[in-house]
């Protein structure tokens, strides 16, 4: 555990809601989720000092871009620091809510996946059901979100989408629950199509 993860996490229990940052079993089990042959664009919720970041940032393509949205100034500017020579890692120093927007920026139409670490259960319902909503949104027709959450209480929020699969990771402190909530591949009838790698590239620059 770093200095920095420890004074956060004492200055704002709630919104880093763990004393530990997250084991490598249960790093290993979230980016398990992630096809990342497939993964063009990903987005990361609340990636704190980063542990999840930089195996995402290790696993993904060349041409593959990935948002992280850290709302805490101290972790988003060790973040920059972290990945200042990766131009596929952008940092955003707003809250996960902005998602939508960010993406209108750099012109791209929806993620591949999105992950996040946020602890949802301290989310008043309308901003929970607020963020479900675009987070479903901002999915390809075929994307997933992944949680990892010391709870398994947003299954019941999280309708939207058409498929849930839950495991819980022991190896880890506080144990976690790792769901996969999937966007269904099809409207109408109709897969949509998804931007092409390149595309995404001419967006990742900084």
């Amino acid at each position: 555990m770093s200095v920095l993860f420890f004074k956060r996490f004492l200055q704002r229990p709630f919104q880093i809601a763990s004393i530990m940052p997250s084991s490598r079993a249960l790093v290993e089990r979230v980016s398990d989720k992630i096809d990342f042959e497939k993964a063009g664009v990903i987005a990361e919720y609340g990636p704190g000092e980063g542990v999840h970041t930089r195996e995402i940032a290790r696993r993904m393509r060349p041409d593959a871009l990935l948002l992280i949205f850290e709302l805490d100034p101290a972790f988003s500017r060790d973040l920059e620091r972290q990945f200042a020579d990766d131009a596929r890692v952008q940092v955003v120093n707003r809250d996960a809510a902005a998602l939508p927007d960010e993406l209108r920026k750099r012109g791209i139409s929806h993620c591949d996946y999105i992950l996040s670490g946020i602890p949802f259960s301290i989310l008043n319902i309308e901003k929970k059901r607020a963020l479900l909503q675009k987070t479903h949104d901002a999915l390809a027709h075929d994307g997933s979100f992944i949680i990892y959450q010391v709870t398994n209480e947003l299954k019941q929020h999280a309708t939207l989408f058409e498929h849930s699969d839950s495991e819980y990771c022991l190896q880890n402190i506080p144990p976690m629950f790792v769901t996969v909530f999937r966007k269904s591949n099809k409207r109408n009838g109709h897969a949509p199509p998804v931007m092409q790698a390149r595309e995404v590239s001419r967006h990742s620059m900084r």
